[in-house]
């Protein structure tokens, strides 16, 4: 008899290690999470892997799975219940070991393997857990696929089935790092940064880079699970500040700082200053552009107007499509409309031929960064970064709110200022000019200036971004407008960091 998952249970309890736990709020738009212990246990995951399994039958998907886990202290058991949960289904498992997010999409392609379901927090604290999974390459789960699991899995209506068989598989790190690297050396001989935060790619990014012809300057890439100095996430002004001081400290040309999976990558010019990712978007869009005229970017909700509105972009006869936030949205839209590339404002890069495969890869987009460096010899990173117009943007801020009750929120903000632009009421002084509702609401007002809210789609948080082509007051007077509005929901906690 099948024992449903429970929601209501609590660490060292005897109905703790007898049933199943699995709260319903870690399965998102289009990934699970989880902190581990305090919202599933081990039979919780176990009750993925099955429900996983049956999942893919149900949609006609040969039963086989890639899996790998990244560097955590409890990753490895944790793939392990989730391999006996697959097993138990009736599915063919690929264990691939320790592996980077983006290892696991390759082996896909690598072992010629339908499906995928990589156990990563990505660059979440120490003790969350959670799962990537996909099963039409190079795509990832979406809320569709994601809602349908859930349902199997909270239902307990999985289905168990003899079959299942296990292979370790040696050889794909190899042959991942080999695929990136058989290729001419860059000609000019970049001094790199190589920050890991302690995560999963400091055991493959420095290689990759050297065999491209880099020298490169490690940085906190031994690996170890406390993660010692911070989290490793490119998008955290701790981490960039630290890449940011090694630069300037060694004269590097660039600092590139991957994330605790390696599907992101994070950039510091050789004069020490971070470069919001939606930035070096445009600047990759620009090199790529000249390459192939009339190519269409897909970007995100949170990223820059530039794409729209850059001269250079323009010359080149570049398409910028706005699309949801989350790395299965952009990658989905990449391939549907078949994108040269699509950006994402936290990092995740996704390049179709003849750039990449069209998954997010960390190492991938660290190499298209050389390239662009490559191709303009004359020019350092800080020349291409000032060669943008300017626009002065906010970090990205993330007041906490519960999962049960951030979508809500944002369906009030949305209805907030759809009133006030029905009413032809003035934000920060001006009109709106445009909403955006794709992922939460894009406020645009006359003179460009904008500002987003949405709900974040991995975490306990809003997530809140501000942008003008005017002035940093103009940025931070659009701010100040959203922030009064957000103030007025008590649901609404603490910022992760916040503008003044």
């Amino acid at each position: 008899m099948t024992v449903k998952p429970r929601q209501d249970l609590v660490e060292n309890t005897r109905d703790y290690e007898e049933f199943p736990f699995v709260k319903q709020t870690g399965f998102r738009e289009y990934d699970a999470r989880w902190l581990f212990g305090k919202e599933i246990n081990h039979l919780g995951i176990r009750c993925l892997g099955l429900g996983l399994g049956t999942f893919l039958q149900q949609r006609g998907v040969k039963p086989e799975v890639v899996v790998g886990h990244d560097y955590r202290s409890y990753s490895s058991s944790i793939k392990q219940a989730l391999i006996a949960g697959l097993l138990g289904s009736g599915c063919t498992v690929h264990d691939i070991g320790l592996a980077m997010t983006p290892m696991a999409y390759f082996a896909q392609f690598d072992l010629d393997v339908p499906a995928c379901a990589m156990v990563t927090a990505s660059h979440n604290d120490n003790g969350w857990t959670g799962v990537k999974m996909g099963m039409d390459r190079p795509v990832t789960f979406g809320p569709d696929e994601m809602g349908a699991l859930r349902d199997i899995v909270l239902g307990g209506t999985w289905e168990e089935k003899p079959g299942g068989m296990l292979h370790y598989v040696q050889g794909v790190q190899q042959r991942y790092i080999e695929d990136l690297t058989n290729r001419p050396q860059l000609k000019k001989r970049l001094k790199v940064v190589a920050a890991c935060g302690n995560g999963t790619a400091g055991a493959f990014a420095p290689e990759v880079l050297r065999r491209l012809g880099c020298e490169v300057i490690e940085l906190d890439c031994e690996l170890d699970y406390t993660f010692p100095r911070y989290n490793p996430n490119p998008e955290d002004m701790e981490m960039l500040h630290a890449i940011a001081e090694k630069v300037r400290e060694t004269g590097a040309d660039v600092g590139l700082g991957f994330d605790g999976d390696g599907d992101r990558c994070g950039v510091i010019d050789n004069e020490g200053h971070e470069i919001f990712a939606d930035k070096v978007g445009v600047m990759l869009a620009r090199d790529l552009s000249a390459l192939h005229p009339n190519a269409t970017f897909v970007v995100d909700v949170k990223s820059t107007g530039l794409f729209l509105t850059d001269p250079v972009l323009k010359q080149n006869g570049v398409k910028a499509d706005y699309w949801k936030t989350g790395h299965s949205h952009i990658k989905r839209r990449c391939r549907d409309i078949k994108a040269l590339a699509g950006f994402e404002k936290s990092g995740h890069y996704f390049f179709n031929p003849p750039v990449g495969r069209g998954y997010d890869d960390g190492l991938v987009s660290a190499i298209a960064i050389c390239d662009m460096l490559d191709r303009n010899p004359d020019k350092t990173m800080a020349d291409l970064k000032n060669a943008l117009p300017k626009t002065w943007g906010s970090p990205t801020m993330s007041p906490h709110c519960a999962d049960e009750v951030k979508y809500g929120i944002v369906d009030k903000v949305v209805r907030h200022y759809q009133k006030l632009a029905a009413k032809g009421d003035r934000v920060a002084g001006q009109p709106i000019r445009e909403l955006v509702t794709v992922n939460g609401i894009r406020v645009t007002l006359a003179d460009g200036t904008w500002g987003l809210v949405r709900a974040s789609s991995n975490k306990p948080e809003l997530v809140v971004v501000c942008e003008s082509p005017e002035s940093e007051e103009m940025m931070k007077a659009m701010f100040k407008n959203i922030d009064m509005h957000l103030s007025e929901y008590p649901e609404v906690g603490e910022y992760n960091q916040k503008i003044s």
